[in-house]
């Protein structure tokens, strides 16, 4: 159908896939735990959007130019890599602790943050964008695909298994909130761990050779 083959072969894939920590679910856990639930919906929310696009882009061909131009590719990683830095930094610097915003009594506007640095940090991590582009075409049978529809089905299942993994995690982190909140030293060292986890990812994508 579409020109896709062994779906089977594709979910267990995407499963061990979820299951693997990344930048996207450290972002999720942090802002649940620090932030509580709806925080963490709204930053699966903006990593959900990150991933369409990277879906659409792999679909249309668009990714290719990361997997042929060195220079572009360079630039995307310097971009995602200085964010995540700058976010390491801020949150190290922050003088309130993870659970100091922890009751859910959100403005617009940091609903909104938090939806941006969700897009951002997985929009600018050019690793993400060359994994659609080399994930999705092996389960695609070339001389039987349809355009971009096998490489949009296969993205959407992915997407759909991805933020079920997310959400139960952003459930998990959140009540781990009502418990730690009022231990501001566990806040603490909580903000630090997750600064310094921001600043490792960062750092690794600039002297990541591969």
């Amino acid at each position: 159908m579409l020109g896709i083959e062994n779906y089977t072969g594709f979910i267990i894939a995407v499963i061990i896939l979820n299951l693997t920590p990344g930048v996207d679910t450290i972002y999720v856990v942090t802002r649940s735990v620090s932030q509580g639930k709806r925080a963490g919906i709204v930053s699966v929310a903006g990593i959900m959007t990150g991933c369409v696009i990277h879906v659409l882009c792999a679909a249309f061909g668009l990714s290719l130019i990361l997997s042929t131009s060195a220079t572009a590719f360079t630039l995307v990683k310097w971009a995602g890599a200085l964010y995540l830095i700058f976010l390491g930094l801020k949150t190290l610097m922050d003088k309130k602790t993870a659970f100091d915003t922890a009751d859910n009594r959100f403005a617009t506007k940091d609903l909104v943050k938090i939806y941006r640095q969700g897009v951002i940090t997985n929009v600018l991590n050019p690793k993400v964008a060359l994994f659609f582009l080399s994930f999705l075409p092996q389960f695609i049978n070339p001389q039987a695909a349809q355009g971009p529809l096998p490489f949009l089905a296969l993205g959407s299942i992915f997407l759909i298994s991805s933020c079920i993994w997310f959400m139960v995690l952003t459930k998990i982190a959140a009540k781990m909130t009502n418990t730690l909140r009022n231990n501001h030293r566990i806040g603490l060292t909580l903000q630090k761990i997750s600064g310094t986890i921001f600043l490792g990812f960062g750092f690794k994508l600039i002297f990541d050779s591969k």
